[in-house]
Parts: C-alpha cells; structure tokens; sequence
C-alpha cells in the first residue's frame, strides 16, 4: 500500500568506468546526462548497461510478443476504480452502470485504456471472507461480474482485479491462490492481476494462468525483482523522484523509467495517489512513452484529478495511443539533444517516422528554436499544436520552431518519404482544436466533494422505557471520537463529515445537546429476529447473505440469545421500523456507552478482557457470543454488549461517489498476519467506516445493531 519502503531500497547501483560513474539508477529510475556535453557518453553507457543487465537477469522477451498480450503495450491510462463508487453501481437499481462511470472519465479527461476494479481492502477483515469470497460477493455473483467485464470490453476498456498475498488469516479457501485467482478471472473473462504490494507477481501464476486458455497480464505495484520483468508485462511506477527535485548542488533532470529502458514494450502507469498536482507524474509519464494511473477514489476518500491536469491527461492520451507503435521502438533514445534549456525530450523512432516526446520543466514559456532533425525530404508535424511545421534547413539539419506552454508538453513527428501516419490530418485537426485552449487556463484546483448524513427518523415517544430498554437521560455530550482509517492520515475527505463541520475529516470534537431516549440493553437477537421476520414477512430484495448461517429461516440451536448478524444496514432499518424503534446516531450509542466522564471502555478506562469475549483469530469464525455473556461490560446507564461482541449499525454517510455505514464497538474475530485487514474499533471515541455497495456485500458475520426509541 506504501512505495516508501521500496523507493530506497537500494542506494544507487552503477555501472563504474575509470571516471566518474555515469549510468546511475535507483528503484524505478535512472538519471540522465548531467549536461548536454555528457550526452553521447551517457546514451552510450546506458544502452552498452542495458545489453549487460538484460543478460544478467537471464531476460527473455517472449511474453511481450504473445498477441493476447499486446494490449498492455497500449494501456495509458487505468484508474484503481472501487466497487463502491456510486457512478460504477446502483443498488437501488441492483445494476452495474459501466457507461456512466466511463462516460465521466471521458468528460474530464479524455477516458481511460484499463480499470483495476477494487473489491477488497479496506473491507477485507471484517469477518473471515477471503479475497475470493469478497470477489463472489460482488453483485450478481460470477454471472454478474462477467456481464460487468464485457461492459467494459464493450467500451474498449481493458480490466484487472487485484491479487493479494498478504491475506493469510482470513478463511481458507481450499485452492492455491494462483489457481485460485486464474480460475475465477478466466471465468469472468478479466484481462489482467495487479499484484498488491508485491515486488512481482510469481512466475506460478503465470503457469496457472495459462493452463486456464486465458492468458492474464501481471502487474506488480511495486516491480523491484528485475528478473520478474520477463513476465510481468505491466507495473505500477510508484512515485520515486519522478520529477527528481534537486538538493543541494544537484541538478534537476528529468529521470528515465528503468524498467521501460530495458524493455521499451513494458507498460508502466506511475502513480502518486495522494499528490495533487499531478504534472510533474505526467511529465515522466510522456518523457518515457508510458502511463498514468489516474486513481481519484482511494478508499473512499476523493482526490479528484484537477481540470488542468486533467486536460494535459487528455492531450497525452491522445498522442500516446496515436503513436503507440513509436513508443515501442527499441530505437528509443531519451534526453535526446534539444535546443533550449529546461527542455527534455525522447526520441522514438520507427521505419521512418519519428516521434519527439518533450517536456518543459521551465515555470515560463519557451519558444522559438527547439529541435534539429536530420532534413533532407522530410515532413514536420507539432503533434501536440496539431499543425505542420516549416523547418529551417541550416547546415544539412532542419531546425524547427514551435511553442511551448510553461511546465507544458510538447510532440513532433517527421514522416520520411514513403512513411505512413493514417489519419493524420483528422488527427492533428482534433488537437489543434484542443490547443487553442492553454493548459495554464484550466483551473487548478481541487475540488472538495461533500458528504451528507442520512437523516434518521424520529420514533412515536415513549413514556417510559419499553420492555427491554433502558433510559438514557438527556445531556450536552461532549462528542469525541476519531476515525480508525488505516491510510489518509488527516487528508480532507478521510472519515466522515458531521452536520457542522466544513469537510469530512479524520477526528472529531463537538458538543451535542442530546435529548432524552431509550436504548436497547442489548443487541438484536436471533430469536428477536425471527420474530420480526415471521411477523413481517420480511424477505429482502438482494437477499445473497442474508442471515447466512441460519438454515432453512432458523438460526442454529443454542443461538437464539446471540446477537443476529448477517444483516445490512437496510435490513437493521427495516426491522426497526417494524418494531416502532429505529437505529441510534452514533453519538448517542456512544454517550449511552460513555457517560459524561469520557472513559474509554464501557466499564472504565483500562481494558478489562473478561467484560468481552474472548478475541477468535482463527480462520473460522465460531461465531458471537450471548448477549449476556459478559455482565461486566456494562455501560454507566446500564447498557450491555457494547464492546467486542459485534460491530453496531449507526449512521450512513454519502458524496458524489461513497456511500459508508458507521460501526461501532468492534468485533470478536480479529483475522491474523496482517496489518491491512479492517481494524477494530473497541475504544468508545473511535468508530469504523465500511464502505457500502450493495446489501449482499455489505452484510457480515460480524455486524448487527441495536435500536433506540425517542422518549416523550
């Protein structure tokens, strides 16, 4: 989830000569040339590096030529896409709405080449469900998620899910991982694996994939096994010194990705999923021929890409997808000589025509004289201001003028006699139309989504507590509590957004006058809920999950006084409302937990293990305990099973694109070996944020609730 552990892993490994080292890589990226003189040198070592090292690891290209693969050769720009993003699915409708999600994309900036649907982490933990399992939950099961991939097959869209090693100590799925994973991908008709925290996807899946018939791409987040290159035909550049920021006495270059150096035909998409301008990522995308991985919803939390970069995504994706065949040329040289300072290009030539990829690291403009090409019967094209250019011919070379925008992007292309560009004049009419409007004049600003709370209903009052209820006298109730996240730090978006507070954040501190009410003493049992689902007839409409580990509509003997579960945030309303009740908001379950002394637990502020089951960190759940198990959890006002037990139902959270549920109390199941499952949140001034797709997703084994009652 993190690059900082990888990004200097290695301190600098060179290729050393009897003077100063001139080949220099770390992680990702190699440097350039210090200067202009160095040039001949620096290409000469670099290319004389990349025959040594190709041989060192044992390279074998054969995977970048196998046709079901070539796709990935073109793959610019993939976005990390949530399954519960709200323009991807709607759970009223209970359908996939691919071309909504897309057509978005393509209005900011310009669409996208491949999605990498996210449909684990952060949720993965909240009981025992796999990564597999998560994968099968989705909407429609394998039948639906296989329309899903066709949808963007449809659009041109390429797809890949993730895979994750990390998960060990959720249930075992019976199958090796690498089977596993190809199996059900092959099913779905998916095109690729993202390798989660991983260095390289292993050499096992790529065995298993292909005993499949479908042959799946791999992409690592992390490459860092060179030898891995042979078979991992994509990866994710992590944001190393893309833009390789000077320090003291050093000078800025622009860097070259190592991986696309040693294999022009591999796809890498950099990303920097926190960074909010995200020029200086795109500038190392075009430098290098390669992608972006143009990630806004990360784990709920929305960065969303600006209009100016969106607008310099656009523009690039254009080019590269034109121009693909170049930017696989083995003949690609970078930091080829330019004319003017601050002002980086590569070459990319390819059976006469010749592509020019070029940045501007200048915070001005930059006109005039740029490149000298060789002349003598050639073609001059500004790809990126869509018009032909006339070149100065002076001294066998031609010198061409054209403009460029500062921190901007540029791109020429030279046709020789009998060369082709198909199209071209469409082409260049299409981004011609697009410059005549700057990059610098689109904004550059963030936009900030807000959320909204689901407003609750209040209940008819009560006079006095209703069987089973205890009283929670009124108060001002100082409100503390904090968000237990695993990543965003204190980000804008992070958490939720209170009624009162600007934007969604990660800690909380108000104060709220809380009007008397009554509170269930404990959570909903499996005996009180068979009543309701008798008496009601209640059978909901997305039913997967649906009280799961009863059988044939009865729960298992000996558990009618265990809390029900296995039931979503819908389903806990639905039987509130048939009980004349309804679901607390957060800060009262917290105050009837709390009190007004702040104590952390239930019972105090020392963790106290006897007043809460004991944690299960098998891979079976065993399920809850009774409800009156543990007496000495009690609350101040006499409220029970609070903490540990199960995770409460409270309130429900929305933006533009999130939809998420607020837990309360934590769990009894705490899954092993890793630090990236669903936290838990004991501590009454902390709460967990699920993220919501669908009611058959979104029920666990580990979440029920309580119900409160407005008194008069």
């Amino acid at each position: 989830m993190t690059w900082k552990s990888f990004a200097f892993c290695a301190v600098f490994c060179a290729v050393l000569y009897a003077d100063d080292p001139v080949v220099r890589v770390q992680g990702y990226v190699m440097e350039g040339p210090r200067n202009a003189a160095d040039f001949p040198r620096w290409i000469e070592d670099v290319r004389r590096w990349r025959m040594e090292y190709r041989k060192r690891i044992g390279y074998d290209g054969s995977e970048y030529a196998r046709p079901e693969l070539r796709w990935t050769q073109s793959s610019y720009m993939q976005p990390q896409m949530m399954v519960e993003d709200r323009y991807f699915y709607d759970p009223v409708s209970g359908k996939y709405t691919v071309d909504r999600y897309l057509d978005d994309l393509t209005k900011r900036y310009g669409g996208i080449d491949a999605v990498l649907v996210w449909h684990t982490y952060p949720n993965i933990g909240i009981d025992n469900r796999s990564q597999f399992d998560h994968f099968r939950d989705l909407p429609g099961g394998i039948a639906g998620v296989k329309q899903m991939v066709a949808d963007f097959h449809r659009r041109g869209v390429r797809v890949l899910f993730p895979m994750m090693l990390w998960d060990q100590g959720t249930r075992d799925f019976g199958v090796a991982e690498a089977q596993a994973l190809a199996e059900e991908l092959a099913a779905v008709g998916a095109d690729g694996i993202n390798g989660d925290t991983m260095q390289a996807v292993p050499r096992e899946y790529r065995v298993a994939s292909d005993k499949t018939g479908h042959p799946l791409a791999f992409e690592p987040e992390h490459l860092g096994v060179d030898e891995a290159l042979a078979y991992n035909n994509l990866s994710w550049g992590q944001a190393v010194a893309a833009g390789n920021p000077p320090g003291p006495g050093a000078v800025a270059v622009q860097l070259v990705s190592k991986y696309k150096w040693l294999e022009p035909r591999h796809m890498g998409n950099i990303s920097d999923r926190w960074q909010r301008d995200k020029n200086i990522d795109l500038q190392f995308a075009f430098f290098n021929g390669i992608g972006m991985e143009t990630w806004e919803n990360i784990w709920g939390i929305w960065n969303e890409i600006t209009p100016r970069d969106g607008e310099a995504i656009r523009r690039i994706g254009r080019i590269e997808r034109k121009f693909t065949e170049n930017l696989n040329s083995a003949e690609w040289t970078p930091h080829t000589p330019v004319l003017q300072a601050g002002i980086y290009a590569s070459k990319w030539p390819l059976s006469g025509r010749t592509v020019w990829t070029l940045v501007n690291k200048n915070e001005f403009d930059v006109n005039g004289e740029q490149l000298e090409a060789e002349g003598g019967g050639a073609r001059y094209f500004d790809l990126w201001q869509g018009v032909e250019l006339t070149p100065v011919m002076r001294g066998g070379k031609a010198v061409l003028r054209f403009p460029m925008e500062a921190n901007g992007f540029g791109a020429v292309l030279e046709l020789r006699a009998g060369a082709a560009a198909p199209e071209l004049d469409r082409f260049l009419g299409e981004m011609k139309g697009l410059a005549a409007r700057r990059l610098d004049s689109f904004s550059a600003a963030r936009r900030v989504l807000q959320q909204t709370m689901t407003p609750i209903a209040r209940t008819k009052p009560a006079a006095s507590a209703p069987a089973g209820m205890v009283r929670i006298p009124g108060a001002e109730f100082p409100f503390v509590v904090s968000g237990i996240e695993i990543e965003g730090d204190n980000q804008i978006g992070v958490d939720v957004q209170y009624p009162g507070e600007s934007v969604a954040r990660r800690d909380h501190r108000m104060r709220i006058a809380i009007p008397t009410f009554y509170m269930d003493r404990y959570p909903v049992t499996n005996a009180e809920f068979q009543k309701f689902v008798e008496g009601a007839g209640y059978r909901p409409a997305d039913e997967h999950h649906f009280l799961k580990d009863w059988k044939n509509g009865r729960y298992p003997e000996g558990w009618g006084n265990r809390p029900v579960t296995w039931v979503s945030l819908e389903d806990a309303r639905a039987y509130a409302a048939w009980a004349g009740k309804r679901l607390p908001h957060e800060w009262e379950w917290q105050y009837a937990g709390q009190g007004l002394d702040g104590r952390q637990y239930p019972w105090g502020n020392e963790w106290n293990a006897a007043a809460a089951p004991k944690p299960d960190t098998g891979r079976e759940m065993r399920g809850p305990d009774e409800v009156t198990g543990h007496p000495g959890g009690r609350s101040p006002f006499g409220v029970e099973d609070l903490t540990g037990n199960v995770w409460q139902w409270t309130d429900e959270y929305t933006d533009e694109h999130t939809r998420a549920g607020i837990l309360r109390g934590g769990s009894y199941y705490q899954p092993q070996g890793s630090h990236w499952y669903f936290p838990q949140g004991y501590r009454l001034g902390e709460h967990g944020k699920l993220l919501m797709m669908s009611p058959g997703k979104d029920r666990a084994g580990t979440v029920g609730f309580r119900c409160v009652v407005d008194a008069q």
